[in-house]
C-alpha cells in the first residue's frame, strides 16, 4: 500500500468545492460495493491513498460478464500474438510444475518442503484449468462456468516430476475441493494461494473464495494428507471470516505453520489477511487492517478473527513467519493515517498468537510503480524468513531515482501521490536483517547489484515502414516480487524477477474483445519496447547470483499482459536444496476450449508455473 497525502490539504479542497459548486456536483461519489468492480472503484477513488487490492482481485473485477456462447463453429484465430524471441518449451533444469497441456493460465506461486522429507514438495498457484475443460453441464461448456481456481501440485522426488492435472469436475486432480462451484463449493472463484507444512507431514493450503458480482467472500484453509504411496488428498475447507456483507472484503491471505518439534506451539496453524472495510451507505473505502486467526487443533477449527496491525490501519500483503523458538512474526506493507510514505511493518507474538506486540516499522518504502515497458500490475508486499539461529530477513521492493545516491529507505521524489513523477525512477528489490528478534533492523540494501537493460531483437520495421531502433539510453534493471528462504545450514537465498532485457513487441491494432481477443488478433499494430524478465537467485552467504530460468520471460503472454501474479516464492528443504518457483510463459501449448469458446487447436504461449532446484 502507498500512503495518504497530507489530509489537511484534501479537507481544504473538499471545503472549497462544497462552497463553489452546486450540492449535486459537490456530493461525494457512491460505489456499488456488492461487486468486486465497485470495491475496486471505491479504493481507487480514495484521494491520496495508494493501497490496492491484490492483482488477482483486480483482474477478476475487470473480467467481463460473458454469457455462455451458443453452438458455433470452432474459431480459427487470424493472428496469434507472439515474438520470435519467445521460448518454445520449458527446458532443463527448469521443470514445468502444472501438468495440463491445454494452455490454461497458472500464476501466483507458493512452495513448501516437508521438514521430514526433503523429496516431498508441494506447490500452489491460481489455476484457470477449468477454463479449458471440454466437458458440459446442462449443455453449457465447463469452460464457460469456471473461473480462477485454487491449484496444487506435489512432487515426491525433490521437484523433478510433479502430479497432477485436472480435466473436469469428476477428475479434479489436486485442485482444491469444496471452495469453488465446480469443485463442490459455493464461490465463483478462488485464489491468492499459499502452502505450509506442519512437523508431522501434513500440508495446509490457504486461499480465497469470492464472487465477482455479489458480496460473499471468505478465507479458506484445506488440510492435505499424503498416503503410504505418496499421493496427496485434500480435506474439506474450513471457512474463516466468511461474509455476505458488501462492506467487507477479505484479501491477500497467507499461511504459516509452526513445524518446530521443540516449540511450545508445535503445529499451530497461523493465517493472516487484509480485511478491507467500506462505508455501508456510500461504499467509500475506510481502512484495511491486517487480521489474524490461529488453529491449535491441526486446522480443524480457528480462533475468532482479530486485528493485529494496531494503528497501521491501511495495510496489505501480510506474511506470517515462525521462528525456531516458536515466536510468530507477521510482516506487511502499510501506513498510519498521516504518513507520507508506506513502511514495511512487523509485529510479533511470543505466546502462540494469543497476543501481539505493537507494530515496528522496519523501513519506509516507496511502493513500486509499473516496471518500465511492461503493463502487468505489481506491488511492494514483503516476503520474510527466519534462520535457524533466530535471525530474521525481510525483502520487498521500493522505487528510487535512476541517478544519484540511491535512497533504499523510501524515496519521496518517486512518489506520485506526493506530486512526484516515476519517469526517472525504477523499482529495486531490497532486504533487511534483524539479529534481535525483530526489535531493530539493518538499513535496507539492494538484493542484486545494479545493472542496465540489454537490448535484443532490434531493429524492427513498423507496419508503416518506419524502423524501431533500440532505446536511446539503457534503463536500469528493475526487480519485482522478491522472495527469501533460509536453509538449515544458514545459507540465505533471495530471489526476484529481474527485467534484464528490452525487446520489440508487436501490438494488436484491432481484434475481438477478451477473452477471445487474448488468443486471436485481426490486425497487427506498431512495435513497442517490451521488458523481458529473468528469475534471479542470490546466495547471500556466498554472494553468488545466478539467473535460474533458462529463457527470458515475456509478460505480454497471458491475460493481455496485465496480470502476471502478485508474488513468487522460494523454499529450502532439510537437505539444504532450494526450490524456486515462478510464473513463466515460455511453454507453447495447444488451446481448444477457453472461457466457453471453442477454437481449432491453436498453439499459444500462456502462463505456467516453473521451478528449479539447486544450491550455489
Amino acid at each position: 500500500m502507498r500512503a495518504r497525502t497530507a489530509l489537511g490539504a484534501v479537507f481544504v479542497a473538499i471545503a472549497v468545492l462544497a462552497v463553489a459548486l452546486p450540492p449535486a456536483i459537490a456530493a461525494s461519489p457512491t460505489y456499488d460495493i456488492t461487486t468486486l468492480a465497485g470495491k475496486v472503484a471505491a479504493l481507487r477513488g480514495t484521494a491520496g491513498l495508494q493501497v490496492r487490492f491484490s492483482a488477482l482481485i483486480e483482474e477478476e473485477a475487470g473480467e467481463p460478464e460473458i454469457p455462455p456462447p451458443g453452438p458455433t463453429a470452432p474459431i480459427t484465430p487470424n493472428i496469434v500474438l507472439s515474438s520470435p524471441l519467445d521460448g518454445q518449451s520449458i527446458l532443463p533444469p527448469n521443470v514445468l510444475v502444472n501438468q495440463d497441456t491445454a494452455a490454461a493460465p497458472q500464476n501466483e506461486t507458493s512452495i513448501a518442503v516437508d521438514p521430514n522429507n526433503p523429496n516431498r514438495v508441494v506447490a500452489s498457484a491460481n489455476d484457470y484449468v477449468s477454463r479449458t475443460w471440454s466437458c458440459t453441464i446442462d449443455g453449457t461448456p465447463c469452460s464457460a462456468l469456471g473461473d480462477a481456481y485454487s491449484g496444487t501440485y506435489f512432487s515426491n522426488d525433490g521437484g523433478q516430476t510433479w502430479c497432477c492435472t485436472s480435466t473436469d469436475p469428476d477428475h479434479l486432480g489436486t485442485l482444491i475441493p469444496g471452495v469453488t462451484r465446480l469443485t463442490g463449493g459455493v464461490y465463483d472463484a478462488g485464489g491468492d494461494p499459499a502452502v505450509a507444512f506442519d512437523s508431522r507431514g501434513h500440508v495446509f493450503y490457504a486461499g480465497l473464495g469470492f464472487n465477482r458480482t455479489s458480496a460473499p467472500n471468505t478465507v479458506a484453509v484445506n488440510k492435505g494428507t499424503f498416503d503410504a504411496g505418496g499421493a496427496l488428498s485434500w480435506g474439506a475447507p474450513v471457512f474463516i471470516n466468511p461474509t455476505t456483507s458488501p462492506s467487507t472484503l477479505n484479501d491477500k491471505e497467507w499461511i504459516a505453520v509452526d513445524s518446530h518439534v521443540s516449540s511450545a506451539f508445535r503445529d499451530n496453524v497461523y493465517v493472516t489477511w487484509t480485511r478491507f472495510k467500506f462505508n455501508g451507505h456510500s461504499g467509500a473505502y475506510t481502512q484495511s487492517p491486517i487480521f489474524f486467526v490461529r488453529s491449535t487443533d491441526g486446522g480443524a477449527t480457528f480462533s475468532t478473527p482479530k486485528a493485529i496491525s494496531g494503528n497501521v490501519l491501511y495495510g496489505q500483503g501480510s506474511r506470517p513467519v515462525v521462528g525456531p523458538d516458536g515466536t510468530l512474526y507477521v510482516f506487511w506493507d502499510g501506513s498510519t493515517r498521516l504518513a507520507s510514505l508506506n513502511s514495511t511493518y512487523v509485529v510479533k507474538s511470543t505466546d502462540g498468537g494469543a497476543t501481539f506486540s505493537s507494530p515496528i516499522a522496519i523501513s519506509k518504502l516507496t511502493d513500486s510503480a509499473l516496471l518500465k515497458n511492461t503493463i502487468f500490475r505489481n506491488n511492494s508486499f514483503p516476503a520474510a524468513a527466519a534462520a535457524p539461529n533466530g535471525d530474521l530477513y525481510a525483502t520487498w521492493t521500493t522505487e528510487l531515482q535512476n541517478a544519484g545516491t540511491p535512497n533504499y529507505a523510501g524515496d519521496p521524489t518517486c512518489a506520485p501521490w506526493l506530486g512526484a513523477s516515476t519517469a526517472t525512477c525504477h523499482s529495486v528489490a531490497v532486504y533487511s536483517k534483524s539479529t534481535n528478534g525483530g526489535s531493530t533492523w539493518s538499513a535496507p540494501a539492494p538484493v542484486f547489484a545494479s545493472a542496465t537493460q540489454v537490448p535484443d531483437g532490434y531493429p524492427v520495421t513498423q507496419p508503416n515502414g518506419d524502423v524501431l531502433q533500440e532505446p536511446d539510453s539503457a534503463l536500469p534493471v528493475e526487480q519485482i516480487f522478491p522472495a527469501v528462504a533460509v536453509a538449515p545450514n544458514g545459507r540465505v537465498y533471495l530471489s526476484a524477477y529481474s527485467a534484464d532485457i528490452v525487446s520489440p513487441w508487436q501490438t494488436c491494432a484491432a481484434g475481438p474483445p477478451p477473452p477471445v481477443g487474448r488468443i486471436t488478433c485481426d490486425t497487427l499494430g506498431n512495435y513497442i519496447h517490451n521488458a523481458r524478465l529473468d528469475y534471479r537467485v542470490r546466495d547471500l552467504t556466498t554472494n553468488v547470483t545466478n539467473n535460474v530460468n533458462t529463457h527470458p520471460i515475456n509478460t505480454r503472454n497471458g491475460f493481455g499482459g496485465g496480470f502476471f501474479g502478485d508474488y513468487t516464492d522460494i523454499a529450502v528443504g532439510s537437505d539444504n536444496v532450494f526450490h524456486a518457483l515462478w510464473t513463466d510463459s515460455n511453454d507453447l501449448q495447444t488451446v481448444v476450449w477457453f472461457y466457453g469458446f471453442e477454437f481449432v487447436p491453436t498453439a499459444i504461449h500462456q502462463e505456467d508455473i516453473v521451478t528449479v532446484s539447486g544450491s550455489f
